[in-house]
């Protein structure tokens, strides 16, 4: 390949990947004046900052003003507001708490089924400002909702306006919606906003009990401006620990529905730093555009019955956005492709463009590439934590130099792709190179079929691979014409595949920056015949070898800590108020000046016994010492019933906290069976058993309206019951007890973990 030649194929290249990521959502440019029936990013901003200038959690001060603030803002657009209050339990997240839901309604001219806008506005315990998660959804449907109104047009379908409490907890507004509010009877269709970072484009991720034909061609009926999905991210999704209020209207109600969700910049997830500043402009307005369109659509369309018979796959594909066809086809694409890679196998050898021992030796750079890319990716990744130990308590697992180290090892991938071709194939024709790859992605869609047939889109590629053999063989074109033609050929691969390359360590952390590497040496063979490189012609391998040590060194230029770029760290007091004693405690793996105030000297590696807290990770203490006993008032306990009745025991206990708690945790120390378990007179499990292994069965987080708690259940009378409680308070940098120094402005309250708490812990008298 010559070498202008060459740099046509590269700046095409660079052209798809701009392509595909800025396809994924809009740009911003200082807003000019807009019609009053426009969405307006200014509105939007104005509402956002004044909701996420404190932490505003369950049971906070803060948490009353922006439920007020945002009652006030409905009834200013003349909605009628209501505040549902319930108590409601999630037994999968082990979660309770009285929830204070917002509900409006805007009422539709006929009676069919309603559509159910929905987001949160509490923030994340207990230091998170809440500005894109879910701060954003907020503004996203006060605005949206305005613009709407200013068209004076009303609707077909009732649009309720749901804006939940308690998500954070456990989804636990959605539940008490859901299980108590008559609204949800006659919902068709939930449109969720929500955020998992700061940034990034909206995926749009759909949730049904059934299949997904209807819902999304009703979609791509919408026509949003940028639509981003495929049916691999819902399946991704569900990979994740967490679910969205959603999810509680799909599995309880059997209502479907879309989330609309950014997931860039997920070092700000659930953070003191998911500030108004830190919300990137063109990821609120690609959920307005989704805002605009859908409920444009919706609101007008037939919502009676969404669910469908059959599934599509569906991804982004150049110039019609959304590719989409049947699961029947999936099958049948294999079969065609796998007839006509066999085909142009037996032409290719019989015309001498194939050679059986080439293709065969082919098998041994690719293999070798596929996996050298996925083990160093990995190993990369130990090597940061290595060089930067302190990374270890970053939980997302994604850094603030997160997408530098990405860059990184796509180049170091690269690199050793060029290498590897080059040790092993220097010689060789580059049609015997292009058969391994296109078996190895046949065998991956047969393992899609068999597994996973949301990827299916995967065959696509090997469609485009098997054009390019075709040519290769049957046609005898110019050098120069045929790798031109071939990059052309290759844009659908380019398009499809290079965002997953930064979706995937973005969201899951990079300690999946393996499967980014896979992805490259997948992407790679495909394109064998753009990339594969005589003797005297490796300039592209010195580039990415030298950009690859340009993108470390400006990485680890950047790996520190700052005042934009905050580290997390954690201490937490506990008090055992059965023994009489006291430890601190921290999660950290590496400690910095805050925490060495406290474990300066004489403390200890590891967990403190049974006083661990329920978190996201199951995060454990990495350090803990023992301290001064306190001595903070435990709650008020009241035995009000413990009787036996026919080889029952009944048991009621009312606990009334002493001092300010935020949550009360209770654990068994053993396996045991709840009948009848009641909380607040709720019933849990709907009044099915319920079972746990032991360890925590429940957390109580109290709200603004919960003066006390009260737990009722049956069990055998045989059964051993021991039950400890942990209460817990976010208060221990305010609390007279202590004389801590503050954090330096460089640091912030580790995420995903009780911290900054007090917990005092202490055995039911059962």
């Amino acid at each position: 390949m010559k070498k202008g030649t060459s740099l046509l194929s590269v700046f095409i290249i660079l052209g798809v990947l701009f392509w595909s990521f800025s396809d994924l959502q809009p740009s911003v440019s200082k807003e000019k004046q807009v019609a009053p029936t426009d969405f307006s990013l200014d509105n939007a901003l104005y509402h956002l900052k004044n909701i996420s200038q404190k932490t505003h959690h369950v049971g906070t001060k803060e948490h009353k003003n922006i439920q007020q603030y945002i009652v006030g803002e409905l009834e200013k657009l003349g909605l009628e507001t209501e505040v549902q209050i319930q108590t409601a339990v999630n037994r999968k997240w082990f979660a309770a708490t009285t929830a204070e839901n917002i509900i409006a309604k805007i009422k539709g001219t006929t009676n069919g089924k309603s559509l159910l806008l929905l987001t949160h506005y509490d923030s994340n315990p207990h230091s998170s400002l809440g500005a894109s998660d879910a701060g954003s959804g907020v503004v996203t449907i006060l605005e949206g909702i305005r613009a709407f109104l200013a068209k004076n047009k009303p609707p077909k379908n009732d649009i309720i306006i749901l804006i939940s409490d308690a998500e954070e907890l456990g989804l636990l507004g959605a539940k008490a919606f859901v299980e108590a509010h008559k609204l949800a009877k006659n919902i068709g269709l939930v449109l969720n906003f929500e955020a998992r970072g700061s940034g990034g484009p909206s995926y749009m991720l759909l949730e049904t009990n059934g299949k997904n034909s209807k819902l999304m061609t009703e979609f791509m009926a919408s026509k949003p401006n940028f639509p981003a999905a495929s049916s691999l991210m819902y399946s991704i999704y569900k990979m994740l620990p967490n679910d969205t209020d959603l999810t509680v209207f799909r599995e309880e109600a059997n209502i479907n529905g879309f989330n609309f969700a950014f997931i860039g910049d997920h070092f700000d997830y659930h953070t003191a730093q998911d500030s108004y500043e830190r919300l990137d402009r063109e990821s609120l307005a690609h959920q307005a555009d989704y805002f605009t369109t859908s409920v444009n659509y919706f609101a007008n369309s037939n919502l009676e019955n969404l669910n469908s018979e059959k599934d599509l796959v569906y991804v982004n594909f150049p110039f019609v956005k959304i590719l989409s066809y049947p699961f029947s086809w999936i099958l049948p694409m294999i079969i065609l492709a796998g007839l006509g890679f066999l085909i142009l196998l037996f032409f290719g050898i019989f015309c001498k463009k194939i050679t059986i021992k080439g293709m065969l030796k082919g098998f041994v750079p690719f293999l070798v590439s596929l996996i050298l890319c996925g083990v160093i990716s990995y190993g990369f990744w130990k090597l940061i934590l290595i060089l930067h130990p302190s990374y270890a308590d970053i939980l997302q697992g994604f850094t603030y130099n997160g997408y530098l180290y990405i860059t990184t090892a796509v180049l170091l991938n690269i690199w050793i792709l060029f290498k590897v071709y080059r040790y092993f194939t220097a010689s060789a024709k580059t049609n015997d190179l292009l058969v391994a790859p296109t078996f190895i992605w046949l065998l991956i869609n047969v393992f899609v079929f068999k597994e996973l047939q949301g990827a299916a889109f995967f065959i696509l590629p090997v469609f485009g691979a098997l054009f390019i053999l075709g040519i290769s063989i049957f046609m005898n074109l110019k050098k120069n014409t045929e790798s031109i033609l071939f990059v052309v050929i290759s844009i659908p691969l380019l398009y499809i595949f290079a965002p997953m390359i930064k979706m995937f360590p973005v969201g899951l952390g990079l300690s999946k920056l393996y499967i980014s590497g896979l992805f490259v040496a997948l992407i790679f063979g495909l394109m064998i015949t753009t990339f594969h490189q005589k003797e005297s012609n490796h300039w592209l391998q010195k580039i990415s070898g030298f950009l690859t040590i340009v993108f470390f060194v400006i990485a680890t230029y950047n790996a520190g800590f700052s005042l934009d770029n905050k580290k997390p760290n954690s201490l937490v007091y506990i008090q055992n108020s059965d023994t009489k004693t006291a430890y601190f405690g921290t999660y950290n793996t590496v400690l910095d000046s805050y925490t060495k105030q406290i474990f300066n000297t004489e403390y200890t590696a590891g967990s403190i016994p049974d006083a661990e807290t329920k978190s996201k990770y199951n995060t454990r203490f990495q350090y803990h010492k023992e301290t001064d006993f306190k001595a903070f008032k435990a709650s008020n306990i009241r035995i009000e019933l413990d009787t036996v009745i026919n080889n029952k025991r009944f048991v009621e206990v009312v606990l009334s906290p002493q001092r300010a708690l935020n949550k009360i945790e209770f654990h068994s120390k053993g396996a045991i069976r709840l009948d009848q378990f009641k909380v607040n007179d709720v019933l849990v499990n709907n009044g099915k058993p319920h079972k746990t292994r032991g360890g925590t069965f429940l957390i109580y987080h109290l709200g603004n309206e919960d003066k006390a708690v009260t737990l009722s259940f049956s069990l055998k009378k045989e059964e051993e019951l021991e039950i400890t409680i942990n209460e817990i308070s976010y208060d221990l940098l305010t609390n007279k007890a202590f004389s801590l120094t503050p954090r330096s402005e460089e640091m912030m309250p580790m995420p995903f973990v009780t911290n900054d708490a007090i917990i005092v812990t202490k055995k039911l008298p059962l």
